[in-house]
C-alpha cells in the first residue's frame, strides 16, 4: 500500500513539473508555450546565433624529402584537422632538391612556404633576402604566443643584415660523436679511445686483428663518406683543437684551415687511408654506401653526422649479425690532452615566404599562425612522432616508436622534418630509449655542448661569402681530399689557400673581421 501511495505522489510531482516547464518564462508569447519547439528547431536556433566558421587556410608547402617515397595523407588530414588548413606539401628529393630550389626560384614558381635544404642553401639564398624578395618576419613574432617562445640566440644566427626573415628547424648543438662495434672492441681487450692517438690505434685493430673472427682479413677500422663537414673529418678535426669554421689568430679571425691543427687532422687521415684503416675510396663514397659498408660487417668506427643515428645502424647490423653491440663515443682528447666538440648554430634548416607567392601581410599572418599551431605540443608531436597507438606509444612521459620503423619511414619521416621549434619550445615528447647505445648517445649530446665550440662567424654577414663561399669552399674540400689522398703535400695545400684568398677569400677574412672588432 504504502509502494502504491509513493507512485502515485511521484506521478503528480512530474506531472507538476511539466506544466511549470511548458508555461515557464512564456509569458510573452503563449503560442511558443503552447506549442514547445523541437530539439531540432532549437539546434537550428543555435547554429543560427554562432558564428560562421573560418574556411581553412589554403597553404603550399615546399620541402626536402629525405625519405624513397612521397608519404601518404594520413599525418597531413590529421593536422588539417588541427590547424583549420588545407595543406599542399610539394616533395621534392633532398639530393636533388637545391636543384629544384634554384630553378622554382629563377622562374618565380616557389609556394607560399618554402623550406631550404641546409645551412648552406640559406647562404646563396641570402641576396635574394636582401634584395626584398622574401617577408620579414621578426616584427610579428609577438603576435603569435608559441613563435614567439622560439630560442633567440638561434633567431639571431639566421638573420641577414639584423633581420628575421626565417623560423628554424633546431637541432641539438653537438650531437657528433663515434658509433662503433663495442663487441669488436670487447674481443680485442679495447676500451673506447680516450685520444686520438687510441682513435686510430682501435682503426688499426679493427683492419689487422680480425674482429669477427672469420679468420679472414676483410674489415676496416674507419667508415667514412664524402662529406668534410657531417662525415668524419670535422668531428676528428675539433677533437685536435681545430676551430669550428673560423678562428682566432693573434685577435684576428682566420678561416679553420689555416690552423695547424686542420693540417694535423689530414695527416691522420693520411695515415688511416695508407694504412689501410679507412675505406679508400671514402672521397668517392655516399652516406648510403657508407651506411651499408658499416650494417654489413665491413668496417667498425663511423664518425660525424649524429650519434643517435645508432638506432638504424644497429637494427641494421643486427640483421645481419645478431649478437652485434653497438656503443656510442665523443670524449676524445686531442693531442693536448684537451677536449672539444664543434657546434652547429641550433638549427640545420630554415623555412622562407616567398612575397612571389605571399600576397600581403594578411596572408603571412595566416601562414604564421599556422607555423604557431605547430609549436603546440598536439600538433609537434603528430607531425614529429606520428599518430599515438599506431606509430609510437607514450612511456614515462616520452614517445616510444612503434615496432613497424618501415611504417614511420613511409607516413611520418618527411612531415617529422618540417617541425620548426624543438622540444624545449614546442613541448613535443623526448624519445624514449631503450637502447643501451642510444642512452648513452643522449647523455653524450650533453656532455659535449659542455665543451663545445661555437662559430664565431655564425651570426655574421659576409658578402663576398654569400656570392662566392660555397664555390670558394669547393677549392679547400679538392685540395683536403688531394692532400689526404697522396696527390698534393704540404705546400701543395698551402698553394690551394693562396688561391683561395686570390679569388675572393681575403676579401671575405677582412669583412668578417671588420664585424668582429665591433
Amino acid at each position: 500500500m504504502k509502494k502504491k501511495s509513493f507512485t502515485m505522489l511521484l506521478t503528480a510531482l512530474l506531472t507538476f513539473s511539466t506544466l511549470l516547464a511548458g508555461c515557464g518564462g512564456n509569458n510573452n508569447n503563449k503560442e511558443e508555450a503552447a506549442a514547445p519547439t523541437t530539439s531540432a528547431e532549437n539546434t537550428t536556433k543555435v547554429e543560427e546565433t554562432e558564428a560562421p566558421k573560418e574556411e581553412p587556410t589554403e597553404i603550399k608547402i615546399m620541402l626536402p624529402l629525405n625519405t624513397t617515397e612521397t608519404p601518404p595523407d594520413r599525418i597531413k588530414t590529421e593536422v588539417e584537422k588541427l590547424t583549420n588548413t588545407k595543406l599542399t606539401y610539394q616533395f621534392y628529393p633532398a639530393d636533388t632538391y637545391e636543384e629544384k630550389l634554384n630553378s622554382s626560384f629563377a622562374t618565380g614558381s616557389l609556394p607560399q612556404v618554402t623550406y631550404l635544404k641546409n645551412q648552406t642553401t640559406f647562404i646563396q639564398m641570402k641576396d635574394a633576402i636582401k634584395d626584398g624578395q622574401f617577408w620579414e618576419i621578426g616584427p610579428l613574432l609577438s603576435e603569435f604566443p608559441n613563435l614567439s617562445k622560439m630560442k633567440p640566440e638561434i633567431l639571431n644566427n639566421t638573420k641577414v643584415d639584423g633581420k628575421l626573415y626565417t623560423l628554424y628547424i633546431g637541432r641539438p648543438l653537438a650531437r657528433q660523436g663515434i658509433i662503433y662495434r663495442k663487441d669488436w672492441a670487447d674481443k680485442l681487450g679495447l676500451a673506447a679511445p680516450a685520444n686520438v692517438d687510441e682513435l686510430f690505434e682501435m682503426a688499426k685493430a679493427f683492419t689487422e686483428q680480425d674482429p669477427d673472427g672469420n679468420g679472414q682479413k676483410d674489415t676496416t677500422g674507419i667508415i667514412d663518406r664524402n662529406e668534410l663537414t657531417y662525415g668524419a673529418f670535422k668531428t676528428v678535426s675539433s677533437w685536435f683543437g681545430t676551430p669550428n669554421t673560423w678562428g682566432e689568430i693573434d685577435g684576428k679571425l682566420a678561416p679553420d684551415f689555416t690552423f695547424p691543427q686542420y693540417i694535423e687532422t689530414m695527416d691522420f687521415f693520411k695515415k688511416a687511408r695508407d694504412g689501410g684503416y679507412m675505406n679508400q675510396d671514402f672521397a668517392a663514397t655516399s652516406k648510403t654506401d657508407a651506411v651499408n659498408m658499416f650494417t654489413s660487417g665491413k668496417g667498425g668506427l663511423y664518425i660525424g653526422g649524429s650519434m643517435q643515428d645508432i638506432d638504424s645502424l644497429n637494427k641494421d647490423t643486427i640483421k645481419n649479425f645478431p649478437d652485434a653491440v653497438l656503443d656510442t663515443h665523443s670524449m676524445v682528447a686531442g693531442p693536448d690532452g684537451k677536449f672539444a666538440q664543434w657546434m652547429i648554430p641550433g638549427y640545420n634548416n630554415v623555412v622562407l615566404f616567398p612575397k612571389s607567392a605571399v600576397k600581403d601581410e594578411a596572408e603571412l599572418k595566416k601562414i604564421l599562425a599556422f607555423f604557431d599551431a605547430m609549436m603546440t605540443p598536439e600538433v609537434a608531436n603528430l607531425m614529429y612522432w606520428g599518430i599515438e597507438g599506431v606509430h609510437y606509444t607514450v612511456e614515462d612521459g616520452k614517445a616510444k616508436p612503434a615496432d613497424d620503423k618501415e611504417l614511420i619511414e613511409r607516413e611520418v619521416k618527411g612531415f617529422k622534418d618540417s617541425v620548426i621549434g624543438e622540444y624545449e619550445t614546442n613541448g613535443m615528447y623526448q624519445s624514449y630509449n631503450v637502447l643501451p647505445g642510444r642512452i648513452h648517445a643522449e647523455e653524450l649530446v650533453l656532455e659535449n655542448v659542455k665543451v663545445g665550440v661555437p662559430d664565431p662567424t655564425a651570426a655574421m654577414d659576409s658578402a663576398t661569402y654569400t656570392e662566392k663561399g660555397v664555390e670558394l669552399q669547393q677549392i679547400i674540400t679538392d685540395a683536403t681530399y688531394k692532400y689526404i689522398y697522396g696527390q698534393i703535400d704540404k705546400a701543395g695545400f698551402e698553394k690551394e689557400v693562396e688561391n683561395w684568398k686570390s679569388r675572393g677569400g681575403a676579401k671575405i677574412i677582412e669583412e668578417y673581421n671588420a664585424l668582429y672588432k665591433k
